[in-house]
């Protein structure tokens, strides 16, 4: 059994189709999304539609929750203002279809493997707002990757393996009774490199192995050009 686990797609079809095609080679039997499959790069939609047909298993991110927040009417969080014209954007252009998906996804996925549960969150929520909506801003303030940080987020989750996302650099963090891996922003970096990562039951438990493929991101950057993304140049300096 071989579980690929993708995490930020953020709208970057070109980085999707590189690691799926890695994925075909390797095998994967289900792909775990953990979020943020939408916004910032050009092609939410397609990005959507690559991930259903491969019947992928996805639980939603504060970027998925914000744009369905503006399709709602509900308004949008007061600390993501400076991307609002963007999420307005993806908003307008979001297929009524994959926003009913997104809308019915749940925060969390766990699955058993190997003899242990494997838990998945796009990033920590404090008890108190499990249930609360994108605008009470659930999720919690992006922490230094350290093993303390993670042990205070995730210490007491019901899990032998943690995987998240949110925080778009690579984590990986041990202690003795739990593993804390985030394998990084998909579709988000300053290289060329889209990451990912390939949990396996292996002779002696569950193996995670951090993998990272190169795309066409000239591609990428022509696109979020063509289609006159909002806001693309503060995301092109912050993130690309």
């Amino acid at each position: 059994m071989k579980i690929g686990v993708i995490t930020d797609v953020h709208g970057n079809l070109e980085a999707l189709q590189a690691v799926l095609q890695v994925m075909d080679r390797e095998r994967v039997d289900v792909i775990w999304s953990l979020g943020d499959m939408i916004a910032m790069g050009p092609d939410s939609n397609a990005v959507m539609e690559r991930l259903l047909d491969r019947g992928a298993y996805m639980i939603s991110g504060n970027h998925d929750e914000a744009v369905l927040s503006l399709l709602a009417g509900q308004g949008h969080p007061e600390s993501y203002a400076h991307t609002r014209l963007h999420h307005e954007w993806v908003a307008r252009h979001l297929e009524t279809k994959y926003a009913d998906v997104l809308d019915s996804l749940p925060r969390t996925m766990s699955s058993g493997m190997a003899g242990e549960t494997v838990f998945g969150i796009h990033y920590h929520i404090p008890k108190e707002k499990r249930e609360a909506t994108i605008i009470e801003e659930p999720f919690h303030e992006i922490l230094e990757p350290t093993l303390g940080n993670m042990q205070r987020l995730y210490g007491e989750y019901e899990g032998d393996v943690i995987l998240f996302g949110h925080h778009h650099s690579v984590h990986l963090f041990e202690d003795d009774s739990k593993r804390y891996f985030n394998p990084g922003a998909l579709g988000v970096a300053k290289d060329d490199l889209a990451r990912f990562a390939i949990l396996s039951e292996g002779e002696t438990g569950l193996d995670l192995e951090l993998q990272a493929v190169p795309y066409d991101k000239r591609a990428f950057l022509e696109k979020m050009e063509r289609y006159e993304v909002p806001q693309r140049d503060v995301m092109m300096r912050l993130f690309y």
